[in-house]
């Protein structure tokens, strides 16, 4: 999501020390106490700002959450607002929490909460985990609760020692004072609680972090190593049925008449109902007493499918459309004066495709519903709690106060757990109806499978690039324009408000012309196809990147110059971040100095997003015709790194993820509206022999931080194709890589 959006709710650009209340627009925050058996409980509401709030039309309504609770024993547990789906926010909130507290580390664990008022992120104004923006939206609110409640503890600690407040230290979860009075922080929680909330806090100085900017082991690590973790796809209350869906082949298709006959010899086998499923169509669930039953049965179904209707959509069809559209201007997102393309003594003219994705994350979709007469109990790993919370009320009949959504750690998402249409919270609800309406009772679990999911629907969308480019004869880019073809994921969304502006979705044009200075004419075509489109892991800079980033590339060797110094000369002044990612990049990778073995060669690329800024400067060769990728050395500037160990990690998994989009077999086709893939054997996705070495370096700073979930995926690919360049001569103008099928640039 665009780094904008987080500028235009007042978030803190505080500096360190300075009184938070002041700073960072805390006076829409309203901060309560409340007990919740033993020991502090501290926690806020947030009232909506920003951009997001207006949209979703979410306003605080006062319902005190805690965030932070102390026990007796000394355990702090804190409550993560967000979603943790290997992310690393289960650690690094609980670290801004127990820097400002003056915690002990080994006191502290982290719990997810669930759907709530006071846990909409500060800028959005909903409960989410997207764009991002967790570290980027929290790191005050966090540190502003740590400091909070160490006050209210010391001041707890000088009443009832009667000594004023500035004799009383606190370290490590213990409290000191005069004459050898000691308490931990566990035994002084009671009477915290009934200290009044300080109304202002000032905040270390950054030369006092004791956890913030160091690497810090997760607090999840142990479980997750060791299997004890549970998952969504673990939980199941005791009574569960689970249930699986036959969903249509063709999206928005529904069921002409079924036969349920075989499937309800099957042993185990409780209900074979209709129920609706996404964009307007149905299906047939089967609910069982566990998972291969209800798999064998849903297997055994005769289902006799109604298509018509409904579009169907054929890659080969759609792709021919999309170039079509691309050759001709479409509704203007940038506007320049390129005048000059015409008569440029250099020209480059490129035509990119890339397909649809699945997200493929490692745990597919699960959703546990206990629906009751007037209430609503869900369990599963959401992305958009308050979003998903609200549909479920609406699904069920029931007020979003009705409805409970318990947060369940995910094994990953990358966006497919944030839909705005809440598509497998609504079909979830919908099974749980029908069991109900069939006069059974207890929760039902919904499993997708691997199959369901790689078919599922709500893909990265498939884009079309046309760009021509006109260069002078020093290499100087006179004149560009460009045309990008692709599905809006925005339009028919709550986020059409904020995001779609004259026309143009600006998750389709983000990281267009950025960061150099360039004369870029910019249009779309907004196309429209029965196919459910998403946010993918860095979203519109999953193609904006590649294209930009390798043309760039393909100007400075028209020009004849050296690839890093052309960037450099076209990177204004003002973009320091780029700059110093950049050369950090260059600098740790040997770029230009050390010699690589024969075949081999570097590759560059520099992009932001999030807020954030990567730099890849990577070794690949090519070998029996398929590009391999050997090294990456990679620079970050995400201002102040948090947790320096889940950096690294973010950068390397978002570096394995991207080089799975080169590999052939790594898109998502149709053929008369139905999905050619169904499994990992055909949709292909990075594993670890596809890893290179990856080494990670962040550019040192101290202004608050931005994201760092999304922005290592976009530089990766089109670094990896500009390497392959320098080896073939071929530029790839496709995702997957087609090595075969590229051609050598047409000198101008």
């Amino acid at each position: 999501m665009r780094k904008e959006w987080f500028n235009d709710a007042g978030l803190a650009t505080l500096a360190s020390g300075a009184a938070v209340s002041d700073a960072s627009g805390m006076s829409r925050r309203t901060f309560m106490k409340a007990a919740a058996g033993a020991g502090l409980v501290l926690g806020f509401t947030v009232a909506g700002g920003g951009r997001m709030a207006r949209a979703a039309e979410t306003k605080a309504n006062g319902q005190p959450n805690a965030f932070l609770r102390i026990a007796p024993d000394n355990t702090i547990t804190v409550q993560v607002n967000r979603l943790e789906f290997g992310q690393g926010v289960h650690t690094a909130l609980p670290m801004l929490i127990a820097e400002e507290l003056d915690a002990d580390w080994s006191q502290m664990q982290g719990e997810l909460a669930p759907a709530g008022e006071a846990y909409k992120d500060p800028a959005f104004g909903i409960q989410i985990t997207g764009g991002s923006g967790t570290i980027a939206h929290s790191y005050v609110q966090y540190r502003e609760i740590g400091a909070k409640a160490k006050a209210m503890l010391i001041a707890a600690a000088a009443q009832q020692w009667q000594v004023t407040p500035n004799l009383v230290k606190a370290s490590k979860g213990v409290l000191t004072g005069p004459n050898g009075k000691k308490a931990t922080y566990g035994e002084m929680a009671d009477a915290a609680m009934k200290q009044p909330v300080p109304e202002h806090v000032v905040l270390k100085n950054v030369e006092d972090f004791r956890f913030i900017g160091k690497p810090m082991p997760r607090l999840d690590a142990r479980a997750k190593s060791t299997g004890t973790q549970q998952f969504g796809m673990d939980f199941k209350p005791e009574g569960t049925k689970i249930a699986l869906v036959a969903r249509p082949p063709v999206f928005g298709a529904k069921v002409n008449k079924f036969d349920a006959a075989d499937a309800k010899q099957i042993k185990g086998v409780v209900a074979v109902l209709p129920v609706e499923t996404d964009r307007g169509g149905n299906g047939v669930v089967v609910i069982a007493d566990g998972y291969w039953q209800a798999k064998q049965a849903r297997d055994a179904l005769k289902i006799d499918w109604d298509t018509s209707g409904v579009g169907k959509v054929s890659t080969d069809k759609q792709f021919a459309e999309f170039r079509a559209l691309a050759a001709k201007p479409g509704t203007v997102a940038k506007a320049a004066d390129t005048s000059k393309l015409k008569g440029a003594p250099k020209k480059i003219s490129a035509v990119y495709e890339f397909p649809y994705l699945a997200h493929a994350p490692m745990e597919p979709l699960n959703c546990v519903v206990d629906l009751k007469k007037d209430s609503c109990t869900l369990w599963t790993g959401s992305q958009f709690q308050t979003v998903d919370q609200a549909a479920a009320a609406r699904t069920a009949g029931l007020k979003p106060e009705q409805v409970t959504l318990n947060t369940l750690m995910a094994g990953g998402g990358f966006g497919r757990r944030g839909v705005p249409s809440s598509d497998y919270i609504v079909e979830a609800v919908n099974v749980a109806k029908a069991y109900a309406k069939a006069g059974k009772s207890g929760p039902v679990k919904v499993i997708w499978s691997r199959e369901d999911d790689i078919k599922g629907g709500y893909y990265r969308p498939a884009h079309v690039h046309r760009a021509d480019l006109g260069l002078d004869a020093k290499g100087n880019i006179v004149g560009w324009d460009h045309v990008i073809v692709g599905q809006s994921i925005i339009s028919g969304t709550l986020f059409e408000p904020m995001m779609v502006k004259n026309g143009v979705d600006s998750t389709m044009v983000e990281g267009m012309g950025e960061p150099y200075k360039v004369p870029l004419n910019l249009s779309v075509h907004n196309a429209q196809a029965n196919v459910p489109v998403l946010w993918w892991r860095s979203v519109g800079a999953t193609h904006t990147a590649f294209v930009m980033e390798t043309l760039i590339d393909e100007a400075a060797h028209a020009a004849g110059v050296d690839p890093v110094v052309y960037r450099k000369r076209l990177i204004p002044a003002d973009q320091k971040r780029h700059m110093l990612a950049l050369d950090l990049a260059v600098g740790k990778s040997g770029y230009g100095k050390v010699k690589l073995p024969k075949g081999q060669a570097y590759g560059v690329a520099v992009h932001e997003s999030f807020g954030s800024v990567v730099a890849y400067v990577v070794t690949a060769s090519v070998e029996n015709g398929v590009p391999k990728l050997h090294k990456v050395t990679a620079a970050v500037h995400c201002n102040q790194a948090v947790n320096p160990l889940t950096i690294e990690a973010q950068v390397q998994g978002a570096v394995l993820m991207a080089v799975g989009t080169t590999l052939p077999g790594a898109a998502i086709t149709l053929k008369d509206g139905l999905v050619e893939q169904s499994q990992l054997s055909d949709y292909t996705v990075a594993r670890l022999p596809d890893m290179p070495q990856v080494e990670v370096h962040i550019v040192p700073s101290t202004e608050p931080p931005t994201g760092m979930g999304e922005p290592g995926f976009p530089p990766l690919a089109p670094a990896f194709a500009n390497a392959v360049f320098r080896i073939t001569g071929k530029r790839l103008r496709k995702l997957p890589f087609d090595l075969a099928g590229a051609e050598a640039p047409k000198k101008a």
